[in-house]
């Protein structure tokens, strides 16, 4: 993506506009080891060097993350009184405008994808993608067949009715079950609704896969990375771009 360096680095969150100017025309930004003093010279965000100071910096504005959500954090860009998932991932992330592709509850965990590519973002979220959510739930008493064949029928709640979707019964007792439900929408506390419909409290959420992409064993719980190339295809693959 081709930038204006003065924009470049108010986008990266170096600093102001104003100050990128002063700094680009005191001769303390470098692109490509060259030192540059017209801050309306242009530079390739994502495969140029940039160095600011004498520190190089990554200068990517377009990135893609994976982030394993502990409980206790919004799902959300920020927020003036509580903590989100933003302030798990550098600073620089939140500058660039990386945000969260649709929301987990404030007590779910599990796999959240962070995007800079608002266009994927919204295709992945659309109803008509139908872009299949994984998340295994530890909920009261004992799950049964009735309550498979409920979700599969689809379960009508107070203002929608949730399409079908697939219950797997991967433990079960009286004292409580653990379920994976598999669901292709993602609408306000659906899963902990359509559990709650058959009379089941929910414990614990957990999304341990998003369309293509499954929440990895080597990420604990507050760690994040990159995506990696394949990844990166796989959900834009996923959300119908070419």
């Amino acid at each position: 993506m081709r930038m204006r360096a003065d924009r470049w680095l108010t986008t990266l969150g170096v600093c102001s506009r104003s100050e990128t100017k002063r700094l680009i025309r005191s001769g303390l930004v470098q692109v490509n080891g060259r030192t540059i003093r017209d801050p309306g010279e242009s530079a390739e965000t994502e495969t140029d060097s940039l160095r600011v100071r004498g520190e190089e910096l990554d200068g990517r504005t377009v990135r893609h993350a994976m982030l394993h959500k502990p409980a206790g954090l919004l799902t959300a860009a920020r927020d003036s009184r509580q903590p989100t998932v933003m302030d798990l991932l550098p600073p620089v992330y939140g500058s660039i405008g990386c945000m969260p592709v649709g929301r987990l509850d404030r007590d779910t965990t599990g796999l959240l994808i962070l995007t800079c590519d608002g266009e994927m973002n919204h295709r992945l979220l659309s109803p008509g993608r139908h872009v299949d959510k994984v998340y295994e739930a530890e909920v009261d008493g004992r799950l049964t067949e009735r309550e498979i064949e409920a979700f599969a029928a689809g379960l009508e709640l107070s203002d929608f009715t949730a399409l079908p979707a697939k219950l797997e019964i991967l433990r079960a007792g009286e004292e409580g079950s653990l379920g994976r439900v598999t669901v292709s929408e993602g609408k306000f506390h659906q899963v902990k609704r359509m559990f709650s419909a058959v009379g089941h409290g929910v414990r614990t959420l957990r999304r341990i896969r998003f369309g293509p992409l499954t929440l990895p064993e080597d990420l604990p719980e507050g760690a994040w990375r990159e995506l990696k190339p394949e990844e990166l295809q796989a959900l834009r693959d996923a959300a119908g771009m070419e």
